[in-house]
């Protein structure tokens, strides 16, 4: 069964996305001002979020996946550029909405990026609360042409990020899998506090 499966126009999307990123990149400076950000849950019970990388067969392997239901969870939000990676942000919402990420964007994140640089790019994927309608109403205000995104033809991004894009920025195929591998070693967390340190 295929999942939020890829049509040709995607892979041209996402190949002609990275390609002007690689032209961006080239000249010089570009790659000074960007600033790479996502979000990415910790579950207190150890289960890891793989979904981005299910890969489903044709068979069944015949395997049993134990879940914990209701295990409590850490959102995290976290943003990176060349120069820092800017501390975590705790969400303290159990679910991530575009309204939660708004005050995460206006109150926390643009705050340090225009203390070290008024001339930021910032970079966002595809996840529903980036494309939420406020937050985008905010960015093509106080950022026209200064954000990656996804968006409709009218907003004023920089770069139309492509949808079903995993991995495809550091925080995705670097970070959260270091972080992870930092956190989930014995002996796992015992409560929320613990598991945010």
């Amino acid at each position: 069964m295929l999942l939020q499966k890829l049509q040709p126009d995607i892979h041209h999307r996402r190949t002609t996305v990275c390609t002007e990123l690689q032209a961006l990149m080239e000249e010089g400076g570009f790659f000074e001002r960007l600033s790479f950000s996502d979000e990415c849950t910790f579950h207190l019970c150890g289960n890891v979020n793989t979904h981005n990388v299910r890969i489903w067969g044709t068979e069944n392997p015949k395997s049993v996946v134990e879940v914990a239901r209701e295990s409590p969870k850490v959102n995290v939000f976290c943003a990176v550029s060349t120069f820092k990676v800017y501390v975590p942000f705790f969400f303290s919402q159990p679910t991530v909405t575009g309204i939660a990420f708004l005050d995460v964007l206006t109150e926390w994140l643009l705050l340090q990026l225009n203390e070290d640089s008024a001339d930021f790019i910032l970079q966002m994927d595809g996840a529903p609360p980036h494309f939420h309608r406020h937050v985008r109403e905010f960015l093509n205000q106080y950022l026209p042409q200064r954000w990656i995104g996804c968006g409709t033809v009218d907003d004023q991004m920089l770069l139309a990020w492509p949808p079903r894009s995993p991995d495809a920025t550091p925080c995705d195929f670097f970070q959260w899998s270091y972080v992870k591998y930092q956190v989930y070693v014995p002996l796992l967390p015992e409560n929320t506090p613990e598991l945010k340190v």
